[in-house]
């Protein structure tokens, strides 16, 4: 048995964890096989004795007055037989032959010693890395298992999956390499020491290494986002105002950042200030982009909205969307970026959103349209009077079961709908009319050269070539004539002129009537005397 004894002492060293709970295991495993050797379920007990190493096992019989299970219980008289001290309440051990304990008992022993090693090496895992997540270790490429690795991190090994790694890095069996303890599992078959290379803190810790001013606490490093083997944008801030943060994580010719771009395996990194100002921080975070704009869509949801210059707005994405994706990770806001244009056409459809669409066409039933026909059209569509009005002839006939006299009455409703707004047009022309500082023929003390339709449409000029050569006496010279053309034209000007300008039209006929009126009283002062 003192192979047994040596066997012990070396499993709980090599698997870290205290020999007493591999001397339970063997106690337990030695329980099991001996009842499936002996094919018994009576209570048994294992006793180890460190100074021979020996290992015996005992079936357990407790002294009652009067038996009920005959497997483990025995009458004071029987237990006598064994023991002549035994009483009732106490146990009688009957020592049993640990020779005859065959291969599948052996094999059974062997099962059980190892899943109770497994579970106390788990356990003792578990106890001494837990404490150490997110801590970088230095470890050895012990062997590969497909496309996950195995690492030896010292105490114990640990696994680096496909997705902890960086698409850049290759590794063979027994390469040195650095990683961060990410997380640790107590199920499975084997102790769940999980690493990575590909976390985010995977660089904060490089940087904690290469930069003394963060390791001391000068800069800080506030937030980092990472797609492994792409691109990582870290944010630092300084304690310091003599210190510049963002140069102290560069280096002198960038010296600190290399070296951390080459474990990598020449992923690209970007630093960046950081700043408590949302906005700020964002147009930060977006570099090497341009930005217009940043406007907080919605504080509580931490939504935000980016305005870039249309030949930013790629370089804003990045390849696949990649610079806006760590951008909001590093913020940890929800980030629309859109160009000036395609703010510009949101704007122009918000506001087209704001029209009023028109009145139903429910409000023709005011105006004569059946509700019969209302409910046709409403059928098919037309929900306002807009609309209805747009529509030609032939696509009010498209309407099933529309007529002729159906298209009349929706004629007759919505041009009785429109003429109340020309009525109210029309009723504000008299005060536009009134306000005109018209003089009338009675105080004009011009109104005897003028005739009485003055300003109304004359003849066409032929006929008054024809009436001057027949009356040459009374004809006007050529300026005379010139100004009535003139006033002709004037006056056709001011009939095509709406309702509302009417009274500005009029003013600038009277002030013209007073200058041609003066000019033919001078006229005819200087043709009377020639006559005569």
């Amino acid at each position: 048995m003192t192979n047994l004894l040596t066997s012990i002492d070396m499993i709980s060293k090599e698997k870290g964890i205290d020999s007493q709970i591999v001397l339970d295991a063997v106690r337990d495993a030695m329980l099991v096989a001996a009842r499936k050797q002996f094919k018994t379920q009576e209570d048994m007990a294992a006793d180890f004795d460190p100074k021979t190493g020996e290992l015996q096992i005992f079936v357990v019989k407790h002294v009652v007055e009067s038996v009920e299970d005959p497997l483990n219980q025995l009458t004071v008289e029987k237990a006598r037989l064994l023991d002549p001290n035994a009483e009732i309440g106490g146990e009688i051990r009957i020592a049993k032959a640990t020779d005859g304990l065959g291969r599948i008992a052996a094999q059974t022993a062997k099962q059980v010693i190892m899943q109770k090693i497994r579970e106390a090496e788990r356990e003792t895992v578990f106890r001494d890395f837990n404490d150490r997540i997110g801590e970088m270790v230095p470890g050895v490429v012990k062997r590969i298992e497909g496309p996950d690795m195995v690492v030896d991190i010292g105490k114990s090994e640990a696994r680096l999956p496909k997705r902890e790694q960086s698409r850049l890095e290759g590794f063979s069996m027994g390469d040195r390499i650095r990683v961060i303890i990410k997380a640790v599992e107590k199920s499975g078959k084997t102790p769940g020491v999980i690493v990575s290379r590909a976390d985010p803190e995977f660089v904060v810790r490089l940087f904690e290494q290469e930069v003394p001013e963060i390791y001391d606490g000068t800069v800080v490093v506030k937030a980092c986002a990472r797609e492994a083997g792409e691109r990582t944008k870290i944010a630092v801030q300084s304690n310091d105002r003599d210190v510049d943060a963002v140069g102290a994580c560069v280096g002198m010719k960038g010296m600190r950042v290399q070296s951390i771009i080459r474990e990598l395996r020449g992923e690209k990194i970007d630093i960046i200030e950081y700043s408590e100002d949302p906005k700020t921080f964002a147009t930060n975070a977006l570099s090497p982009a341009k930005i217009t704009r940043v406007a907080i869509v919605d504080a509580e949801l931490r939504h935000m909205e980016v305005i870039v210059d249309d030949t930013q707005l790629s370089l804003a994405i990045g390849k696949k969307g990649q610079n806006v994706r760590l951008a909001a990770k590093l913020l940890g806001w929800r980030i629309d970026i859109k160009s000036q244009e395609e703010k510009r056409q949101e704007v122009e459809m918000e506001m087209s959103n704001l029209v009023v669409p028109g009145d139903p066409v429910s409000v023709l039933l005011n105006h004569g349209l059946p509700e019969v026909l209302l409910n046709m059209l409403v059928r098919n569509g037309v929900g306002t009077v807009e609309n209805l009005g747009a529509m030609t002839p032939e696509q009010l006939a498209r309407i099933p079961d529309m007529m002729e006299e159906y298209m009349t009455m929706i004629q007759s409703a919505v041009l009785s709908y429109y003429s109340q707004f020309e009525a109210a047009v029309l009723a504000a022309q008299p005060e536009s009319r009134e306000s005109a500082p018209v003089k009338s023929p009675a105080h004009d003390p011009l109104a005897h050269l003028f005739p009485s339709n003055f300003g109304q449409e004359t003849e066409s000029s032929g006929e008054a070539e024809a009436e001057a050569a027949s009356n040459p006496e009374v004809a006007p010279d050529s300026s005379a004539a010139t100004d009535a053309d003139i006033s002709a034209s004037g006056n056709v000007e001011t009939e095509s002129v709406s309702p509302v300008l009417a009274s500005t039209e009029i003013q600038d006929d009277a002030r013209n009537a007073e200058t041609i009126a003066s000019e033919i009283v001078s006229e005819s002062a200087e043709t009377i005397p020639e006559s005569e």
